[in-house]
């Protein structure tokens, strides 16, 4: 979910192993097979409705979407509409996004080398109109996958015209053509994307002339490059991600291009918490175990850090923040597996220490809060802590595991204590078994995870003490 790194993107979605593209070679073996031409909007609409009709899933990957941004976007696409996606950092526009080229045609076929791609029955560029009137029906064709129709640029402050639309290219001219002749053209990466679609991130922060050279392609379907006598019907839909502040606050997205997009689509961070566990599960690359607590534990986390007013709402927690932190658990599991000598690497409530002082960066403070980030990230932390321990721990008696531990010597964890040092130091009492049984702990790991978290609980609600030391030790007792 949320931005993407590249500057430039092409979708690299692998191409099917078992089907293969359709046989025609010739526009005319195409035209004999009875192909109909269709456009992009077009075949959005219909394999979008025909997706709907048979009751699959449009949306494979997208969580917490589906009753407010997916029926919007739905209706915008069936509108045949462009659309800009205005959300936070984080909360899955460039994810939605890639995931429109799933309701494109499998394969579609071109005209076989030619630049931008055209239909065997549309040739729009001078060169391939020409092969089409010499070659007649021998006009060979060639076959795209819907994953190389999907192109993707992140808009920043140096990106040119050119980048977008194109210019004139030195190295044709050196061949002999002249200036006037519009095959000197180089064209860029929105006509390239003819008969597919174009996501551009960020749109705020292109420069206002690069903006403008945008109107004719999302209002007449064509391009101007340089004065050049050349009309190009481009069939393209436009997508778009803006965060909201620089599209209605700052004015950076000039008011005729605004005009020009059929639907306007507000995301939001997953309004659940099932939501928010169910992404971190689905994005995480997870070295280690760790249990289903811990990431409920982080997503707890998360949402609060986003309601806390503390910490700046415009630039958000991005859902990239819990994924991150629980990366990270798992790291801290399976970076204690290794110096220990721990046959499998299971996360543990103490590894949650690891997350506020790693990632504590992602986050922006509001102003006066400097030096207490810290002291409001712990303070967080302790909190998702209580409410997991209320979630899965409410109604169990703790009073045998308290009395027992006042009698006993004082209970060790840490990130240097393997799972069955720990457990071999807590006493022998009844209650440990359901604990494990309400957290499904069924392995040793699994097993002292749980009941770090009742300890936890039982210092929340101050009925144990526990000190932590340099080393990295954790004392309950």
């Amino acid at each position: 979910m949320g931005g993407v790194p590249e500057e430039t993107f092409t979708a690299t979605t692998s191409q099917p192993t078992e089907t293969r593209h359709p046989s025609p070679r010739t526009v005319g073996e195409l035209r004999a097979s009875g192909h109909v031409q269709r456009t992009v909007r077009d075949e959005i609409r219909n394999n979008l409705l025909t997706a709907l009709r048979e009751g699959r899933d449009p949306w494979p990957g997208i969580v917490g979407f589906e009753s407010t941004v997916i029926p919007q976007l739905e209706r915008a696409l069936i509108a045949g509409h462009d659309v800009v996606m205005l959300g936070e950092r984080g909360q899955g526009k460039t994810r939605v996004l890639r995931t429109l080229s799933g309701l494109l045609d499998e394969w579609t076929p071109v005209i076989a080398g030619s630049e931008l791609g055209e239909h065997p029955y549309e040739p729009i560029t001078p060169a391939s109109i020409r092969r089409a009137a010499d070659l007649l029906d021998d006009l060979p064709i060639g076959w795209r996958h819907r994953s190389e129709r999907y192109s993707e640029k992140l808009a920043t402050p140096d990106t040119s015209v050119a980048d977008l639309v194109g210019d004139i290219d030195p190295m044709k001219v050196a061949e002999g053509r002249s200036l006037g002749d519009p095959e000197t053209i180089h064209f860029g990466l929105i006509p390239r994307a003819h008969r597919g679609i174009i996501a551009i991130n960020e749109l705020p922060d292109l420069a206002e002339r690069i903006q403008v050279s945008m109107l004719n392609v999302m209002e007449e379907r064509d391009i101007q490059v340089r004065g050049y006598s050349l009309r190009l019907p481009l069939d393209v839909l436009v997508m778009a991600s803006a965060n909201p502040e620089d599209y209605t606050n700052r004015g950076r997205i000039i008011t005729p291009l605004k005009d020009r997009f059929g639907a306007e689509i507000r995301t939001h961070y997953p309004l659940e918490l099932d939501d928010e566990v169910a992404v971190i599960e689905q994005e995480a690359d997870l070295t280690a175990t760790v249990p289903a607590v811990i990431l409920e534990t982080i997503a707890r986390f998360t949402r609060y850090a986003r309601d806390n007013p503390s910490i700046d709402r415009r630039s958000g927690v991005s859902a990239r923040f819990s994924i991150a932190a629980a990366e990270t658990v798992a790291a801290a599991a399976l970076h204690r597996a290794t110096v220990t000598g721990e046959e499998t690497a299971v996360a543990r409530i103490v590894d949650l220490e690891s997350v506020v002082e790693v990632l504590r960066g992602k986050i922006e403070f509001e102003s006066g809060e400097e030096g207490r980030e810290l002291e409001i990230l712990d303070h967080l932390m302790r909190k998702s802590k209580a409410d997991a321990v209320r979630a899965h721990l409410g109604g169990v008696d703790l009073a045998s595991l308290v009395t027992a531990l006042e009698e006993g010597d004082p209970v060790v964890t840490g990130d240097r204590v393997t799972a069955a040092a720990f457990l071999a130091s807590i006493p022998d009492v009844p209650v440990l078994d359901e604990i494990a049984t309400r957290l499904d702990a069924d392995t040793e790991g699994k097993r002292a995870n749980a009941i770090e978290l009742a300890l936890e609980g039982l210092y929340l609600t101050r009925r144990i003490d526990k000190e932590a030391d340099e080393s990295g030790q954790t004392v309950y007792g």
